[in-house]
């Protein structure tokens, strides 16, 4: 930096680097640019797959850009915005993620391209805020209300399940998601890991899939003595522990005769037994607890008749109160009738060859389900629950709020035309801005046509030629011809479409807003002479001599 005097005022740490202007702009959109371009060709039913492998080597195989993106480890701090506004639109929606990547990426494309004419950054800016509020307003208008209409979110479900690999129970998955979106949509979590349990079990075919109305617990009975099952049941939920607190290393017990011990010993197995008679007049017969259950309580437990588990994961507990109607319990002397829930049938069953685990089901008015997943293979069975999880939460969307859009890119078409009609009423540099956004949205009609194998020019097209005859024509991924999308079955969530819409002008605008990247030395690490190279330290600085 230059003074007044022209002589140069150096402020930055030596090793520093610093970038401003049209250079950090263009880097920073470089950038973004290559965040989307990793997810492009994974867009639409017929797009390709990421191979991820990991630092331990394991594989990871999809096309769901919220998991490549999730997986990537990346290193730019301008792709981690990109990444971070990618999980945003993940968390508030559960779809939507590679739509949102890639017309963010395409708008900084265009906006890099006024850049070059000389339009600056902030009016850019704005005119793209102005026109992803009019891209809102138009997928609004266009928005079909279908509040309890079965069959439509069914077809909601398909559309979100196409491309993943499974279409072969498709028909079975869907109905498998409505039901389990309905039965838990009055839950207010937007997280549907915290009411929907996805249990993933090896072998056996994809359509042996079902829906569990309750939950299923990757737990044993504690000891073979008790019921294998229970029906009709009475479920506690043990916050707890039923064995005896261990005394500290302070304590000291003073025995003097053997009765002393007998007597001792009877006395902590009073207390467990008092315990266990106060579970049993509850009525309870299945207890799973958070905590421990010693061997004395195991062995009255099984001679109640009472399966029990022990070690049972807090979320889980949660998961079963929601399913059961049961409350947690802290003490089990204060246990009352009403604190226990209530389930058709407790079980444990053995799955695959090895492996038993705990069925929960028949749970009248469950808030609370689980969803067993059958596959030939742990890569097929993955990308099962990524499809299910984007499935899940846009039947959710759509039952929340009753909206719906067409599909295939019709969405995009039209907010591009409106978008252009509504440039040509503005003055000023605005208009350049909003016309690159109406550009910059018609990319995922384009990469759906380029993903699918046609001509991404001759589809956009005759795409562009439709919205004479309607509003609601989108690309036929089997012909590239426009069509339907309505009668085709092919619709999305009104709110994923919008909320993609912000996402992509938040994080173009993110991007555009930095035109000065300053970045500090980085501190290296050196070995001493004779020091082992994998045993690092900072460099030391040589002491002062006065």
């Amino acid at each position: 930096m230059a003074g007044l005097s022209g002589v140069p005022v150096i402020i930055l740490k030596e090793g520093s680097k610093r970038e401003s202007g049209r250079d950090a702009q263009h880097r920073n959109i470089l950038a973004a640019r290559a965040v989307a371009e990793a997810v492009r060709t994974t867009l639409g039913p017929k797009g390709m797959d990421k191979m991820l492998i990991d630092s331990s080597g394991d594989a990871t195989i999809t096309n769901d850009g919220a998991t490549i993106l999730r997986e990537l480890d990346i290193e730019n701090p301008v792709a981690k915005m990109i990444v971070e506004v990618a999980k945003a639109q993940d968390d508030e929606v559960g779809d939507g993620t590679t739509t949102a990547v890639i017309i963010a990426g395409k708008l900084l494309e265009k906006a890099e391209a006024l850049l070059e004419q000389d339009v600056h950054a902030t009016v850019i800016v704005q005119g793209y805020k102005q026109a992803a509020a009019k891209a809102q307003e138009v997928l609004k208008q266009m928005a079909t209300d279908i509040s309890g209409d079965q069959d439509m979110l069914l077809k909601i479900a398909q559309t979100a399940m196409r491309g993943k690999g499974i279409e072969m129970a498709m028909d079975k998955l869907s109905q498998i998601t409505v039901d389990a979106a309905k039965a838990v949509v009055g839950f207010e979590g937007k997280d549907i890991e915290e009411n929907i349990k996805m249990i993933r079990i090896p072998g056996g075919r994809v359509e042996d899939s079902f829906i569990n109305y309750g939950i299923v617990l990757d737990k044993e009975r504690t000891t073979p003595q008790m019921p294998k099952s229970i029906k009709d049941a009475r479920i506690m939920l043990l916050e707890g522990t039923l064995e005896l607190k261990k005394l500290g290393t302070d304590a000291k017990i003073t025995i003097t005769e053997a009765g002393d011990l007998a007597s001792f010993k009877e006395g902590e197995e009073r207390i467990i037994k008092e315990q266990v008679d106060a579970i049993v007049a509850a009525g309870a017969n299945v207890v799973f607890c958070e905590k421990g259950i010693g061997v004395f309580a195991q062995g009255y437990l099984a001679n109640q008749g009472i399966l029990a588990a022990r070690r049972v994961k807090r979320e889980d507990l949660k998961m079963l109160a929601l399913a059961t109607g049961a409350k947690l319990v802290g003490d089990v002397m204060h246990l009352r009738q009403e604190d226990l829930g209530s389930a058709a049938l407790v079980e444990e069953r053995k799955v695959g060859e090895e492996k038993r685990m705990i069925f929960v089901e028949g749970c009248e008015g469950a808030k609370a389900v689980s969803i067993i997943l059958h596959g030939v293979s742990d890569q097929l069975l993955e990308e099962m629950e990524r499809a299910l999880e984007d499935s899940l939460n846009v039947v959710m969307d759509v039952i929340r709020s009753g909206k719906i859009v067409p599909g295939g890119g019709a969405p995009e078409i039209l907010v591009a035309e409106r978008l252009r009609q509504y440039a040509s009423t503005l003055e000023g540099r605005e208009q350049l801005a909003i016309r690159a956004f109406a550009d910059a949205v018609e990319a995922i009609p384009f990469t759906l046509a380029e993903n699918s194998g046609f001509d991404p020019v001759d589809s956009l097209v005759a795409l562009r030629a439709k919205l004479s005859s309607g509003t609601g024509y989108g690309l036929d991924i089997k012909s590239g011809q426009p069509a339907d999308m309505m009668a085709h079955g092919v619709v999305e969530p009104l709110k994923v479409k919008t909320q993609a819409i912000k996402s992509a002008a938040e994080a173009a605008a993110m991007v555009l807003r930095v035109d000065d990247v300053i970045a500090a030395k980085r501190e290296e690490l050196t070995a001493e002479p004779g020091q082992s190279p994998h045993d690092y330290t900072m460099p030391q600085m040589p002491m002062p001599h006065y």
